[in-house]
């Protein structure tokens, strides 16, 4: 049986392992994922990436929007700002509120997120063994410019990333990304397992900043893929010099990478990544991440529907065996 191991952030994430489960129905495949985007918002731990791959796999997400449930009510919402009660820009349902209580309390009584993720699985049964990649508390910031800093020159705040991203819609530009806590955190249990046992480790399309970049700040993570022996392939979320959703060139300018799918290949660096995929209209950069010794294919990278996406997976496995021999 071959064993997967994929760093997902949230919806792209979430979408490419829908096509990876069925590119390869009989893979063993382990989820590590990104906990930075974590949020306390209403005395709840909010888990936004974990809950879109649980939700996307086990066939209970919004498809329009790919987060948050489907069939949602936001009576609870409405509530709150009835009492002043905020934040009123990150809209939580009714439905998604239920997901968050359960696992505040079960924190609350002293599991790890790690045992309450996989409580949370038993009932999405999402086909994939999904880990946190740490039970630490980690949480991405945004340094960003602060215009209530009267007089100050280049006064600056850090924002929580989801701020950053849902109420200031990446408007502003980011001067520096921070996952606070990472640099003490520990990889949660079975996290450096799966990856020791692992045939080969994929990055889907997700952010390589916030997303993959968050999950392999956690010291042990980064080591452990590059210890492993296995392919690492990547896919490029960067198609034609742009992010294909998301507003992952204002987060890639904060740590100095031009938004091409060459520069965040080289990004990633070919110390970590083995292969990468970029899409057909990027065919001319293939070269040029050849030449600085990772394996490039150009393939379409657009996640249109199940199908597609099961070929993208597909090529990115293909591309695995070719390191492989």
């Amino acid at each position: 049986m071959q064993r997967i191991v994929v760093l997902a952030g949230g919806i792209g994430g979430a979408r490419f392992l829908r096509g990876l489960r069925s590119a390869a129905p009989d893979a063993e495949i382990t989820v590590v994922g990104n906990t930075g985007d974590d949020i306390h918002l209403f005395g709840l731990k909010v888990c936004p990436d974990l809950d879109t791959v649980m939700y996307t796999l086990g066939g209970g997400i919004h498809e329009g929007q790919g987060w948050g449930r489907a069939d949602e009510t936001f009576t609870v919402k409405e509530e709150l700002a009835a009492y002043g009660v905020g934040p009123e820009w990150f809209g939580l349902g009714d439905r998604d509120f239920a997901t968050h209580i359960v696992r505040t309390q079960m924190i609350a009584a002293g599991y790890p997120l790690s045992a309450v993720t996989e409580a949370l699985c038993a009932r999405w049964q999402p086909g994939v063994r999904l880990l946190p990649m740490t039970d630490d508390r980690v949480e991405t910031h945004v340094l960003i410019d602060d215009p209530e800093a009267q007089g100050e020159e280049g006064g600056r705040k850090a924002v929580h990333f989801q701020e950053y991203w849902v109420r200031l819609r990446a408007s502003v530009d980011a001067h520096a990304v921070v996952p606070v806590g990472a640099e003490t955190a520990k990889p949660a249990p079975g996290v450096l397992e799966a990856i020791a046992a692992s045939d080969v480790v994929l990055f889907p399309p997700s952010n390589p900043v916030v997303s993959v970049g968050t999950i392999l700040a956690v010291p042990g993570i980064r080591e452990a893929i590059a210890d492993a022996g296995v392919p690492v392939v990547g896919l490029s979320p960067i198609v034609g010099d742009a992010p294909v959703r998301g507003m992952a060139d204002k987060v890639l300018s904060a740590v100095g990478v031009e938004t091409t799918a060459a520069a965040v290949a080289a990004h990633y660096g070919s110390g970590l990544l083995d292969g990468w995929l970029v899409d057909t209209v990027d065919a001319g950069t293939v070269g040029a991440v050849e030449d600085a010794g990772i394996r490039c294919r150009a393939v379409p990278l657009m996640m249109s529907d199940e199908h597609a996406t099961a070929e993208m997976a597909r090529e990115a496995l293909r591309l695995a065996e070719e390191v492989r021999a």
